[in-house]
Parts: C-alpha cells; sequence; structure tokens
C-alpha cells in the first residue's frame, strides 16, 4: 500500500480529498493536517510515501514546507494539489521537487490520474533499482513513467449506446450545476441504473468529472458535471 497524508488548510477539502485517495487501489490515506506544523508533526510520527500538498496554508506556503521537509532529511514525495496558478508558483514546485501539480478544483478523475501515475513512477524504480546503475533507457522510463493521461476514450462497452452517451453528456453539459445519478436519470428519461452505468464509464473516459457531495448523514453523494467544468 501507498501510504498517503492529506494537507489542506479547508477541512472540507481535506476530506473531500481523502474520500478520493480511499477509492484509488493501493492508495490509502494514513493522516490529513491543516497547517505545516500539523503536516510536519503527521510525518515526524508515521512517515508517509506520499503527501498531498496545498501551497496556501495558514502558517507557511505549501513549498517552504517542501523545502524545509528536504533540510529535515524526509524523503517523502509530494503532489502538489492547489488553486495557486502563477507561473512563478509552479516553476518554485518543480526546483523544489514536486513530482506533480493538480489545480484546483478538480475531480476523483483528475486526482485519481496523478496517483496512477505516481503508482506508475514507483513499479518503474523499483523495477530499476536492483540494478544498482541505470542505463540511459532505464532513466528515460523512470523520467516518464508520469505520462500524460491520454486522450478520453470514445469507445463504448458492449451493451452501451453512443444515443445514450450522448444524451447523458448534453444533459450535464445544460445542468448549471452538478448533478447525482438520480437526477441524471430524471432529465434524461433513462432508468438509475442505466444512468449510473453510462456515469460510470464516461466519467473513466475523462469525459465527466465526479465529485462528492457529504450531507448529514455522512456518506458523501456522486455528483458529476462536464470535464473542465466549475
Amino acid at each position: 500500500m501507498i501510504d498517503v497524508l492529506v494537507v489542506d488548510d479547508d477541512f472540507h477539502v481535506a476530506e473531500v480529498n481523502a474520500a478520493y485517495v480511499a477509492q484509488v487501489p493501493g492508495f490509502r490515506v494514513i493522516g490529513r493536517a491543516h497547517t505545516a506544523a500539523q503536516a510536519l508533526a503527521a510525518l515526524e510520527r508515521t512517515p508517509a510515501d506520499l503527501v498531498l500538498l496545498d501551497h496556501y496554508l495558514p502558517d507557511e506556503t505549501g513549498l517552504a514546507l517542501v523545502r524545509r521537509l528536504r533540510q529535515l532529511g524526509h524523503r517523502t514525495d509530494v503532489i502538489m494539489v492547489t488553486a495557486a496558478r502563477d507561473v512563478a508558483t509552479i516553476q518554485d514546485a518543480m526546483r523544489s521537487g514536486a513530482l506533480q501539480y493538480l489545480v484546483k478544483p478538480f475531480g476523483f478523475s483528475g486526482l485519481r490520474a496523478k496517483l496512477d501515475g505516481y503508482a506508475a513512477l514507483r513499479r518503474t524504480v523499483a523495477g530499476v533499482s536492483g540494478h544498482g546503475e541505470a542505463g540511459q533507457e532505464q532513466v528515460d522510463r523512470i523520467f516518464s513513467a508520469f505520462r500524460p493521461a491520454d486522450a478520453p476514450r470514445t469507445e463504448l462497452p458492449k451493451g452501451h449506446s453512443a444515443a445514450t452517451a450522448d444524451l447523458i453528456r448534453r444533459v450535464l453539459g445544460e445542468a448549471v450545476h452538478p448533478l447525482s445519478a438520480h437526477e441524471v436519470a430524471e432529465r434524461s428519461g433513462v432508468s438509475r441504473s442505466t444512468a449510473q452505468r453510462y456515469l460510470k464509464h464516461l466519467e473513466r473516459g475523462g469525459h465527466l468529472t465526479l465529485t462528492l457531495k457529504y450531507g448529514d448523514t455522512g456518506r458523501p453523494e456522486h455528483r458529476y458535471h462536464s470535464a473542465g467544468a466549475h
């Protein structure tokens, strides 16, 4: 298992990101932190393989924390998960050793792509580490492990209709806010189970974005919107 520490100053966002991580096979959340000091203390208690790190923290920036972790000898990997979009911060993240940079807002598919890429990187490194030294081909394999996400897939599984898939996408494209499977079913005229099947396929293909909405029960409701929509 890949142990993950989720760091975000927003308690709700941290919970949502932790819930996303928990849905990805091979990953588990070992802690949540809402300040740089909490994150450092958590890593001192229980080392993590990966930190999902917000840049905007109340006591210091995420990148300042990354530099401090390196100075203290922590070798945990970092993926920045932040609303910071300025090029200077992005370049600073690269220079500080962040492996990836995910811009908010994002859905489950966006984070999963980064986590899958990280898992691929670990497998690649593990596959060549036994040699002691790496040739250029092995170096190239390591540096290309975080390959760009594939373009959205268009092929449909057996039993799925292109017309129905287009209908589902059109319903979500016209919606002003994310919809649940029940709402999609009502607006499209298909059954809820049919809506769920198509939504799951379209989300996996990158056509839709999945977000989680927490209600009074504490159980998250899956809600969908067109990829790229806010």
